[in-house]
């Protein structure tokens, strides 16, 4: 895998991560940590797994990627206006975290609503409903939201649409 794709795969989960959430309560901007993996069936497929730590609100924050040995792989910082990645000691700028995301990954992701669904509850700007397969979770803005092992750590979000991205969550308990 290029150090290219490696590092838009990491943005792709610091964009999802950015939702992450542990299955108690938690306050906005809470420090939060874990283990994420992310999937894109395209083709070739495209995946990556990394220990995290979030800490921040979708207006404000930063996302710290971790690779087996503890090392830093990617770090990710936003604020209104601005966004910034740095990995392999390179450093991106854009105007917001979504650019980054759409960069990093093609892919748009609903990064605004993924704060609330991996916490566990539907984001509040879009119509949402309960699963049609009658899972634990909800459906919102084209992605399921599996809450099936929410009281072991683990949320699922998954995009149907082409290509179908897959984001995996196991989340640490706060201390």
């Amino acid at each position: 895998m290029t150090s290219a794709l490696r590092r838009g795969l990491c943005v792709a989960a610091a964009s999802l991560l950015a939702a992450c959430a542990t299955p108690r309560a938690t306050a906005p901007g809470e420090l939060l940590a874990g283990r994420l993996a992310v999937r894109i069936d395209s083709t070739p497929p495209r995946s990556v797994s990394a220990s995290f730590e979030l800490s921040g609100t979708p207006r404000q924050g930063e996302l710290v990627l971790s690779g087996p040995l503890g090392t830093t792989a990617a770090q990710a910082r936003w604020a209104p206006g601005e966004a910034s990645l740095v990995s392999g000691g390179q450093r991106n700028e854009y105007p917001d975290l979504e650019s980054l995301a759409v960069d990093a990954l093609g892919e748009r992701i609903p990064i605004a609503a993924l704060f609330d669904w991996l916490r566990g509850r539907a984001w509040p700007g879009a119509a949402s409903q309960p699963r049609s397969d009658g899972e634990a979770g909800f459906e919102q803005l084209g992605w399921q939201i599996s809450l099936t092992r929410w009281q072991e750590g683990w949320v699922e979000a998954r995009r149907q649409a082409a290509p179908v991205v897959t984001v995996r969550a196991k989340l640490d308990s706060p201390s």
